[in-house]
């Protein structure tokens, strides 16, 4: 590992632990040659999945457009960012397992919306209303009408 400070290649751990639950090694280290000390991040490289839109176009999956999504439509509800990060690591841990190269927005949008649902219903309605794109009264009530007549898991 290269010191940032005198461009070193000699460099010993002085200390390492697991972060982000495990999915990260943080190490802290101690250039050999001007003493300095910085910290490395360690993490396991992903195979770049690819999101085909709605429109046909596509574009580097990132979680963090779902994170957004979710805390805009859990903003003022009773729901943990611990929720919300557990939810989208579980999506993104289905995307990757999965083993496609490639995953349809639809699709993603399904997996948030399937898990929401169980977190919080107010923020399941505002997701859906977005992804769906509601258009009329009509269409937001079948989805209300279905979502009482489902029971939750």
């Amino acid at each position: 590992m290269k010191c940032m400070y005198c461009n070193s290649t000699e460099s010993r751990v002085i200390d390492s632990r697991p972060t982000d639950e495990g999915l990260a090694i943080r190490r802290r280290r101690e250039c050999v040659n001007c003493g300095r000390r910085f910290t490395t991040y360690e993490k396991i490289e992903n195979v770049q999945i690819m999101v085909i839109k709605k429109d046909g176009s596509r574009e580097a999956f990132d979680a963090d457009k779902i994170r957004r999504g979710l805390i805009k439509a859990c903003e003022k509800r009773p729901v943990a960012m611990g929720d919300v990060d557990a939810l989208v690591r579980d999506v993104e841990q289905q995307i990757y397992n999965s083993l496609e190269r490639e995953v349809s927005s639809s699709r993603i949008g399904e997996m948030v919306m399937e898990r929401l649902r169980n977190l919080d219903e107010v923020a399941y309605v505002r997701f859906a209303s977005v992804y769906r794109s509601f258009c009329d009264i009509n269409t937001f009530m079948e989805e209300l009408k279905s979502l009482l007549s489902t029971p939750k898991e």
